[in-house]
């Protein structure tokens, strides 16, 4: 690595689908750790399993990252000296190092079936033993091996795996990691269609673009002893790991995983999560600024982050905490933002022209920007009222009494303010000696339909003086 105090993270989505949130966050902390110490950010896009490749997957996978406000210093569509950095375009790079490492005796040519490889496999199961390569093809002379390419046979490259040394590394958050490289299995290094494997590609292009820090989930951990066999077979000076632990689901039991729910980093968006909001949350789980506290902007987190602060435990995706905070996000929202932002969510038949009235009255109730249409359609969609509501703490006559002038009293308001309706449902209450809960409750159910909705007298202005009147008549009639 030419520049030992460069700080240099990446992230290596493949291009297989949408970005999981697990993997967003671990995003998160490189972006982090790089601009913290005016280092650089890499985003690599590792297409090399050609078979689970999605079509429009890289686009999609790019375009999240920037819609959570995030963005890289180097990557596609930004050349910093290091590219190309689509790996299905770094091919002959991949394939003259693999030839260095046969060149030099530290890998060899493999010409095993898959059918044989699937005998072997069996047959150690069967004797309750990991299953690895056997290493038939090992001590195969190059010439031999030459020859069977040159008549067409099917071959992959293997690392050849030296026997019982230790293996080291030091992760950030677990210390010193030492594996005996008996337990390493001879990995495959360039497929037999050309394409390398993840492990070879990933140290290749780590090294050329002189990544100093991995910062990747704990489930590779098992994988990086592999990692460092192949920086020592080609001279190269090992990076910096960090193995963050994984998101359990929200019951707290298991990896998070699409069977227990949402784990899309675009579908929170789509759902109504703030991008900042979920970056926030990102921010602490597992980790807490000094304080302790927990609202946090970008650049709050960049100048306090340090991987080495992460708790090695795995904790759970909080689905009831991130809400509260996305909600906090949301009532910190100018009004005008908070509009913007709502826009996308709005059913077909919101009343545009009501948008200002109405936001108000439930802006301290969203958790998410998907909530507006349950919190608001009642003012705009026909309710449902029951009788047996309606009367629940009165009877029928003193209902009706009710209704009856409060809805003469309504229409006869010239002046349709909250300050009017307000006065008009007060001193009805108030000259008629009617039971206070009772009449306000009763009034918010017939115009409302439910027994929770925001302030009465706006919600009543909001409504409008039309259809507040025509709800108060139509429950007059169901009650009649």
């Amino acid at each position: 690595m030419k520049k030992l105090n460069s700080i240099r993270t990446r992230m290596a989505p493949s291009p297989t689908g949408d970005m999981h949130v697990g993997s967003m966050a671990t995003l998160l902390k490189n972006y982090a750790f790089a601009k913290k110490h005016g280092g650089q950010f890499i985003l690599r896009i590792e297409d090399t399993d050609q078979v689970r490749l999605i079509e429009g997957s890289e686009a999609g996978l790019k375009q999240v990252i920037l819609d959570y406000g995030l963005g890289w210093d180097e990557g596609p569509g930004k050349d910093g000296g290091h590219g190309p950095y689509v790996q299905s375009q770094r091919l002959d790079i991949y394939r003259q190092k693999a030839q260095e490492l046969i060149d030099k005796d530290l890998a060899y040519y493999c010409f095993c079936s898959r059918e044989r490889l699937e005998q072997v496999r069996d047959a150690q199961r069967a004797e309750k033993k990991p299953p690895r390569y056997d290493r038939h093809c090992l001590n195969l002379s190059k010439d031999e091996a030459l020859k069977r390419i040159e008549a067409g046979e099917e071959y992959v490259i293997r690392l050849k795996v030296p026997s019982n040394q230790e293996v080291k590394f030091t992760d950030l958050l677990r210390g010193e990691i030492v594996v005996n490289s008996n337990e390493i299995d001879d990995q495959v290094l360039m497929k037999s269609d050309g394409y390398p494997t993840y492990h070879l590609a990933v140290v290749i292009d780590d090294h050329l673009m002189e990544i100093s820090h991995i910062m990747r989930g704990e489930e590779w951990i098992s994988s990086t002893p592999k990692r460092i066999l192949l920086y020592q077979s080609f001279g190269w000076q090992t990076p910096i790991y960090a193995h963050i632990p994984i998101f359990l689901n929200p019951n707290g039991k298991g990896k998070m995983s699409k069977r227990k729910g949402t784990v899309s980093a675009r579908l929170f968006l789509d759902k109504g999560y703030l991008p900042e909001a979920m970056l926030n949350f990102f921010m602490i789980l597992g980790w807490t600024p000094k304080d302790q506290r927990e609202i946090l902007t970008l650049e709050e987190y960049v100048k306090e982050f340090d991987p080495k602060d992460i708790s090695s435990k795995s904790v759970v995706f909080d689905l009831d905490k991130l809400k509260w905070m996305n909600g906090v996000y949301i009532r910190n929202l100018e009004f005008n933002q908070l509009k913007s932002r709502l826009k996308p969510f709005l059913p077909a038949d919101f009343p545009l022209e009501k948008f200002d009235l109405i936001l108000p009255l439930i802006q301290e109730r969203l958790e998410t920007l998907a909530d507006i249409e349950e919190l608001t359609k009642f003012f705009y969609r026909e309710i449902e009222l029951e009788q047996s509501k309606l009367l629940k703490k009165a009877d029928q006559e003193t209902v009706l009494n009710e209704l009856d002038k409060t809805l003469s009293s309504l229409n006869a308001v010239s002046d349709w303010s909250i300050k009017s309706i307000e006065g008009v449902i007060r001193s009805l209450q108030e000259d008629n000696d009617w039971k206070r809960g009772q009449y306000f409750m009763m009034i918010r159910l017939a115009v409302t339909g439910s027994k929770v909705s925001p302030p009465l007298f706006e919600t009543i202005h909001a409504l409008g003086k039309q259809k507040a009147g025509e709800r108060l008549a139509k429950a007059h009639q169901l009650v009649a």
